[in-house]
Protein backbone atom coordinates (compact mmCIF):
# COMPACT_ATOMS: atom_id res chain seq x y z
CA UNK A 1 0.00 0.00 0.00
CA UNK A 2 1.39 3.44 -0.68
CA UNK A 3 2.34 6.07 1.86
CA UNK A 4 2.11 9.82 1.22
CA UNK A 5 4.95 11.76 2.38
CA UNK A 6 1.79 14.08 4.03
CA UNK A 7 -1.23 14.01 6.38
CA UNK A 8 -2.93 16.45 4.43
CA UNK A 9 -5.38 14.55 1.56
CA UNK A 10 -5.90 17.70 -0.76
CA UNK A 11 -1.93 17.48 -0.76
CA UNK A 12 -2.04 14.05 -2.02
CA UNK A 13 -5.56 14.56 -4.25
CA UNK A 14 -3.80 17.49 -6.35
CA UNK A 15 -0.51 15.50 -6.27
CA UNK A 16 -2.36 12.86 -8.09
CA UNK A 17 -4.15 14.95 -10.66
CA UNK A 18 -0.69 17.15 -11.56
CA UNK A 19 1.19 13.80 -12.27
CA UNK A 20 -1.62 12.33 -14.27
CA UNK A 21 -2.08 15.76 -16.27
CA UNK A 22 1.74 15.34 -16.96
CA UNK A 23 1.76 11.99 -18.11
CA UNK A 24 -1.52 13.13 -20.32
CA UNK A 25 0.68 15.97 -21.95
CA UNK A 26 3.97 13.88 -22.22
CA UNK A 27 2.26 10.75 -23.87
CA UNK A 28 2.25 12.19 -27.56
CA UNK A 29 5.23 13.28 -27.50
CA UNK A 30 7.02 10.05 -25.71
CA UNK A 31 4.79 7.84 -27.76
CA UNK A 32 6.46 10.09 -31.22
CA UNK A 33 9.86 9.56 -29.57
CA UNK A 34 9.46 6.03 -29.55
CA UNK A 35 7.82 5.12 -33.06
CA UNK A 36 11.21 7.42 -34.46
CA UNK A 37 13.94 5.18 -32.20
CA UNK A 38 12.17 1.61 -31.77
CA UNK A 39 15.63 0.66 -29.91
CA UNK A 40 14.49 2.59 -26.75
CA UNK A 41 12.00 -0.01 -26.37
CA UNK A 42 14.85 -2.75 -26.33
CA UNK A 43 16.53 -0.76 -23.35
CA UNK A 44 13.71 -0.14 -21.75
CA UNK A 45 13.09 -3.63 -21.01
CA UNK A 46 16.57 -4.40 -20.09
CA UNK A 47 17.26 -1.94 -17.48
CA UNK A 48 13.54 -3.05 -16.25
CA UNK A 49 15.26 -6.64 -16.33
CA UNK A 50 18.63 -5.35 -14.37
CA UNK A 51 16.32 -3.45 -11.99
CA UNK A 52 14.47 -6.75 -11.46
CA UNK A 53 17.20 -8.78 -11.02
CA UNK A 54 18.50 -6.25 -8.16
CA UNK A 55 15.14 -6.90 -6.73
CA UNK A 56 15.00 -10.61 -6.65
CA UNK A 57 18.76 -10.49 -5.75
CA UNK A 58 18.22 -8.11 -2.62
CA UNK A 59 14.79 -10.18 -1.34
CA UNK A 60 17.03 -13.39 -1.42
CA UNK A 61 19.99 -11.44 0.76
CA UNK A 62 22.73 -10.54 -2.04
CA UNK A 63 23.35 -6.83 -2.55
CA UNK A 64 24.31 -5.48 -5.25
CA UNK A 65 25.74 -1.87 -5.40
CA UNK A 66 23.80 0.36 -6.61
CA UNK A 67 26.67 2.09 -8.00
CA UNK A 68 27.46 -0.44 -10.46
CA UNK A 69 23.32 -0.86 -11.61
CA UNK A 70 23.18 2.86 -12.70
CA UNK A 71 27.09 2.59 -14.40
CA UNK A 72 25.46 0.26 -16.54
CA UNK A 73 22.77 1.80 -17.06
CA UNK A 74 24.62 5.22 -17.83
CA UNK A 75 27.05 3.31 -20.03
CA UNK A 76 24.13 1.47 -22.28
CA UNK A 77 22.21 4.75 -22.42
CA UNK A 78 25.26 6.59 -23.91
CA UNK A 79 25.60 3.80 -26.59
CA UNK A 80 22.11 3.93 -27.70
CA UNK A 81 22.68 8.02 -28.16
CA UNK A 82 25.54 7.48 -29.82
CA UNK A 83 23.80 4.60 -31.62
CA UNK A 84 20.72 7.08 -32.04
CA UNK A 85 23.15 10.03 -33.87
CA UNK A 86 24.69 7.64 -36.34
CA UNK A 87 21.70 6.12 -37.23
CA UNK A 88 20.53 10.27 -37.86
CA UNK A 89 23.68 11.29 -39.62
CA UNK A 90 23.66 7.70 -42.11
CA UNK A 91 20.09 8.71 -42.80
CA UNK A 92 20.78 12.58 -43.56
CA UNK A 93 20.51 13.47 -47.15
CA UNK A 94 24.52 13.98 -48.72
CA UNK A 95 25.14 17.77 -49.21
Amino acid sequence: MADGKTDHVAIMIIAVVVAVVAMLIAAGPLANFIRRNPTIVMLALGFLLLIGTALIADGFGFHLPKGYIYTAMAFSGAIEGLNMLARKRRNRPPD
